[in-house]
């Protein structure tokens, strides 16, 4: 067991505060640290690659740590860092367009040119969707098409993966990342490797089925300057998105917001160029760096690392922050009742009390949230490959801990 160095000046104030409680009081503490350590052992996972804290959500203080300063693979836990990017940078507010631009003029009911289908990033772009802009090219009078449908995708960087993904990852873990996708790429039997092209294909079904006749084919291109507005859609508010992501761990999502972020607030649509803006804004509300390396949006990448304080302290900044609670408390599953948490904790004082970001891959497990209002956790546990079951089971021993600790309490608030 380990507290936080005392060169971290706010983690100092904490741990003198937790050493000047009266000796009854210590003992509790003792106790309840003992319990923690002993749930958070598992067989065939290391103790040297398994690193937890508990921290107050309101003082800050630590109430328990084992290696929180490891540099450890944090698997889906790197969602929290896109969550806090996306709500930071964004807003909880922001949608992603879809739009249909028209090169060349209309002349009676012929546009004498190409439409443009260009996208911008919505990775829950649909296929009602894509009707619902045929539709409008036709309320605009429009009943021919000389020319081509162009699939624009030219929003975000060709990059299809993360750096540092296994090969196998590509289609399985995620679709094929594009600023123009629909469907997820999927083609009825398989993801597709050519997204914007697959788009730019049903468009151009739509339109003929709205009673519109294109004599040109679909290909995929980039839009010119000259391009005009015809029709739009938009996704759901970025909350929405968010909390998919997080309820389910929902790869593509994390991926394609992280290079949204980069393409609104940043030098463009590529990861590299989001996680800039998100380190920046990570370092500006004061979430600790030190043994961070961020690579990706999904925690996919075996090039990923961050430290259980780290994420940690992200979850009590965001916890803390008024604008961002009310977002991040619904978009982190709870135990035995929903999204990746749904078949955990099902029984117990943790049901139903526990919100928290689950993470797994072959070599990582995770989980950190939240248990009520009362404490903010995170543990990561490492391997290779890392005993999945094991972990998962430490983790849930953990949180129940935590979470009869909180019943604790409260009863004896209720009988003092």
């Amino acid at each position: 067991m380990e507290t936080v160095p005392l060169r971290l000046a706010a983690t100092a104030v904490a741990i003198v505060a937790f050493l000047l409680v009266p000796a009854a009081q210590a003992g509790s503490r003792s106790t309840f640290q003992q319990q923690l350590a002993r749930a958070l052992h598992a067989k065939h996972v290391s103790p040297a690659r398994t690193g937890a804290i508990v921290l107050d959500p309101e003082t800050g203080q630590t109430l328990f740590a084992h290696n929180s300063l490891l540099a450890l693979r944090p698997a889906s836990n790197e969602k929290l860092a896109t969550t806090f990017g996306a709500l930071t940078a964004l807003g909880p507010s922001f949608r992603i367009e879809t739009d249909v631009l028209g090169e060349g003029q209309q002349s009676g009911t012929t546009w004498r040119g190409s439409l443009v289908l260009k996208g911008y990033g919505d990775p829950a772009l649909s296929a009602a969707q894509l009707n619902s802009l045929a539709r409008q090219v036709r309320a605009a009078g429009i009943r021919h098409l000389s020319g081509r449908i162009l699939g624009d995708e030219s929003w975000f960087d060709t990059r299809r993966t993360g750096l540092g993904w296994k090969a196998e990852f590509y289609l399985h873990e995620s679709p094929a990342l594009s600023a123009l996708i629909v469907n997820r790429g999927w083609t009825g039997r398989s993801e597709t490797s050519r997204p914007a092209l697959m788009a730019a294909q049903l468009f151009r079904q739509d339109l003929r089925r709205a009673g519109i006749t294109v004599h040109g084919a679909a290909v995929v291109g980039v839009a010119s300057a000259r391009a005009v507005p015809l029709a739009e859609v938009q996704s759901a508010r970025l909350a929405t998105l968010v909390r998919h992501m997080d309820v389910y761990s929902d790869n593509f999502y994390a991926e394609m917001l992280l290079k949204e972020i980069g393409a609104v607030q940043g030098s463009g649509g590529s990861a590299a160029a989001g996680i800039v803006v998100e380190r920046r804004l990570l370092k500006a509300a004061a979430v600790p760096l030190g043994g961070v390396r961020i690579v990706d949006g999904s925690g996919l990448s075996l090039l990923d690392r961050w430290t259980p304080f780290s994420l940690a302290t992200l979850l009590r900044t965001m916890w803390q922050d008024a604008d961002l609670r009310p977002y991040l408390v619904p978009a982190l599953p709870i135990a035995g009742e929903t999204g990746t948490l749904e078949s955990r904790m099902r029984t117990g004082p943790a049901h139903g009390v526990v919100r928290a970001k689950t993470g797994t891959t072959a070599n990582a497990s995770a989980l950190s949230g939240f248990v009520g209002d009362s404490y903010v956790f995170s543990i990561l546990e490492n391997g290779s490959p890392v005993r999945t079951p094991n972990a998962e089971r430490s983790q849930n021993r953990f949180a129940q801990v935590l979470a009869a600790a909180v019943r604790s309490a409260a009863s004896s608030r209720r009988t003092g």
